[in-house]
């Protein structure tokens, strides 16, 4: 079940909401628990076991840290306890059969033979948001330790917090000391469930009407054969990607905002216009924003940050980025994707703010950044290093000598892809974010998200089964 599928929109919302609101002040975090798990229990039921144990592994982690009378050390324990069982549950779950190919590779490039590890090792199934659920749950401990958030006063609003449906499968990552105070109290009104309604049907739109047509571009010029594209059709294709993943991702984040807001919570934003951006280090203050200033708090400083010279510094970057490369999946070519927006960062910071590159016109730099984000997409979506090769290949002139070049041409010529491409790119680069323009909610803006909606619930019913690109990390 997804939040652009009509299961969703028309049976479990509306049941939700009617349950959560019928349900007495004391009871409506335990009835937001319970239909998140039947949410979350929808894929496969026995995954929700797993969240129940990573929830109670940390709550009880939780409490040792902030038990009267606690040592540092016990305090510590209970925080290392917490990341070591979380981190195993992620690493198990979404790297195991990773490991397990590359240390057949390994083997046999040093010369030992095949080595035949259990099928079992290969046929692991990853639960859907695990990557999500378990960093978020981790950080409650952390922050406990360090004394940025204050213990939740009970299972029940701890289990809430971790398992909320509205982000729990694809974020944004909720800290928990951002939620604290409304898990003990917030208000409920009319205006906030009208603004997050309205909210929830932009980001809507935005995954039937902008991301799902880029998708089937970008699918058409990824899935091309050998020689079939030429240099336009591949930057067309990969322009197209890095529409489809921005709209995409960020209709999520609207839909779970918004979904926060019916339900009275407030969530922070994940996305700050990031094809704006005027290099890679600004790129990765507005993409993602929850997973950045994570990887920041709970890794890059940790590691320390700036602080140990330059040549740390660099290291650091590097590793955060490979680190969060892994994070987004368990194959070669996200940590290229990662390796290459750590060197960047690297370099940036050592050419310093009065470097040449800096000195250049601003939308100039926005171009370059750009055309550097579409390189690294390329390792994100290809299969593996050998379809990346080929698609950069065809990006800079080496491809297009098939016959089924003009086939695939005829197909990314039609009128409607080129619209569909300059609608993103207007909403890319000329108009102001969503959060910004639906700050205020007035009639005209509801009348529109209205229209949105019946608009994108029609052509739903157009398209096939299309999840969210993130629900696969």
């Amino acid at each position: 079940m997804v939040f652009s599928s009509h299961i969703f929109i028309f049976y479990f919302l509306p049941l939700a909401l009617l349950l959560y609101y019928a349900s007495p002040r004391a009871l409506k975090h335990l009835m937001l628990t319970l239909v998140s798990y039947v949410f979350y229990g929808w894929w496969n039921p026995w995954f929700t076991l797993l969240m129940l144990g990573s929830t109670v592994i940390d709550y009880a982690c939780g409490k040792m840290i902030t038990a009267e009378g606690a040592s540092p050390r016990q305090r510590k324990s209970g925080m290392i306890l917490s990341v070591i069982s979380n981190l195993s549950i992620l690493a198990f779950f979404k790297y195991t059969a990773f490991l397990a190919g590359n240390v057949s590779v390994a083997s046999e490039m040093l010369g030992f033979g095949t080595v035949a590890l259990p099928e079992f090792f290969y046929n692991i199934v990853l639960p859907v948001g695990i990557s999500f659920y378990t960093f978020q749950s981790m950080s409650y401990s952390i922050d406990l330790y360090r004394g940025h958030a204050v213990p939740a006063r009970n299972f029940i609003d701890f289990a809430c917090y971790v398992s909320m449906f509205p982000q729990l499968v694809a974020g944004p990552i909720v800290r928990y000391g951002s939620v604290a105070d409304q898990l003990r109290e917030r208000p409920h009104t009319i205006e906030g469930f009208v603004a997050g309604f309205t909210r929830f049907n932009v980001g809507f739109a935005k995954k039937i009407i902008l991301a799902n047509p880029m998708g089937a571009i970008a699918d058409q010029c990824f899935g091309a054969g050998e020689g079939v594209l030429t240099a336009p059709m591949a930057w067309i294709g990969v322009t197209a990607y890095a529409f489809q993943i921005y709209f995409d991702f960020s209709a999520y984040s609207d839909m779970a905002i918004g979904l926060g807001r019916m339900f009275g919570f407030h969530f922070p934003e994940n996305f700050n216009s990031p094809y704006k951006s005027r290099s890679i280090t600004e790129f990765w203050r507005r993409w993602h924003i929850s997973l950045s200033s994570f990887l920041r708090d709970y890794l890059y400083i940790p590691l320390g940050g700036n602080r140990k010279g330059p040549a740390r510094t660099y290291v650091n970057l590097m590793l955060v980025m490979l680190i969060g490369g892994l994070w987004h999946g368990a194959q070669w070519t996200f940590v290229a994707w990662g390796a290459i927006h750590g060197g960047m960062l690297a370099l940036e910071r050592l050419w310093g703010k009065k470097s040449w590159y800096a000195r250049l016109p601003d939308p100039l730099r926005v171009v370059i950044t750009f055309g550097i984000v579409l390189i690294t997409w390329v390792f994100f979506r290809a299969e593996n290093f050998e379809v990346a090769t080929r698609y950069l290949a065809a990006m800079f002139g080496q491809g297009g000598e098939a016959a089924s070049s003009v086939v695939l041409t005829g197909y990314l010529m039609r009128p409607a892809n080129f619209l569909y491409l300059g609608l993103c790119a207007v909403i890319c680069w000329a108009v102001p974010r969503s959060a910004e323009l639906l700050e205020k909610v007035t009639p005209v803006k509801v009348i529109i998200a209205l229209v949105l909606f019946v608009f994108s619930v029609a052509l739903m019913y157009t398209q096939g089964f299309n999840p969210f690109l993130y629900f696969q990390f």
